[in-house]
């Protein structure tokens, strides 16, 4: 089984598509943390994530299980992940990894922005899980405040809504919601009530085929 799950940063997507996969028996990959770990890559080698040759190189070098996982989730490597994953030339290297890692048995939860309409097209669920920007960038906020006490909420905001364009208004891959994907608004929900309901949307998806 294939479950794709889209949606904006910070909408909660990440944490369902992981409790998703315990409930399910799947594997997991967080699409995002590829292109992250490509940004990484060209920051940590001096590069700009805005030059197409930087980021092909560091997309077909990818070895994303050997970066720290805190340093894929710092504000300067959240803004390249989104400039290196507006490269089709990067979306291209990173597809057929994406691809492989779903069809291995017995399936797989993915969560990122095109999954659901270019990564895995057929997947037998998908949800779109949207959240409010003040929302998205609160949480968020709370996140990396606990490692560094200088970050500020309006910015975090303001570097979320700019990352939400960039992903919206790209030319390759959009982030955009399949026709057959559910939306789920997670902007008032907690974890635990956003999981049931994710849960009892894919089991009557899966109860009508």
């Amino acid at each position: 089984m294939i479950i794709a799950i889209d949606g904006p940063a910070a909408s909660g997507k990440g944490t369902l598509a992981k409790k998703l996969a315990a409930r399910y028996g799947l594997r997991h990959l967080d699409t995002g943390s590829l292109y992250r770990a490509v940004a990484y890559d060209v920051l940590e080698a001096g590069g700009d994530p805005a030059n197409v040759d930087d980021a092909v190189l560091a997309a077909r070098k990818l070895e994303p299980s050997g970066i720290p996982v805190d340093a894929l989730r710092t504000p300067a490597v959240s803004e390249a992940a989104s400039v290196v994953a507006a490269i089709p030339e990067v979306r291209s290297a990173i597809l057929a990894f994406q691809r492989d890692y779903a069809a291995q048995p017995p399936g797989a939860v993915l969560d990122g922005r095109d999954i659901g309409t270019v990564v895995c097209p057929n997947a037998d669920a998908k949800l779109f899980v949207i959240a409010s920007s003040q929302a998205r960038a609160r949480r968020r906020y709370l996140e990396l405040a606990a490692r560094d006490s200088s970050v500020r909420e309006e910015d975090v905001l303001t570097d979320i809504e700019a990352r939400d364009r960039r992903d919206r208004e790209r030319t390759v891959s959009p982030m955009t919601k399949a026709d057959d994907a559910y939306l789920l608004d997670t902007t008032n929900l907690d974890i635990e009530t956003a999981f049931e309901a994710a849960v009892a949307i894919i089991d009557g998806r899966r109860s009508n085929d």
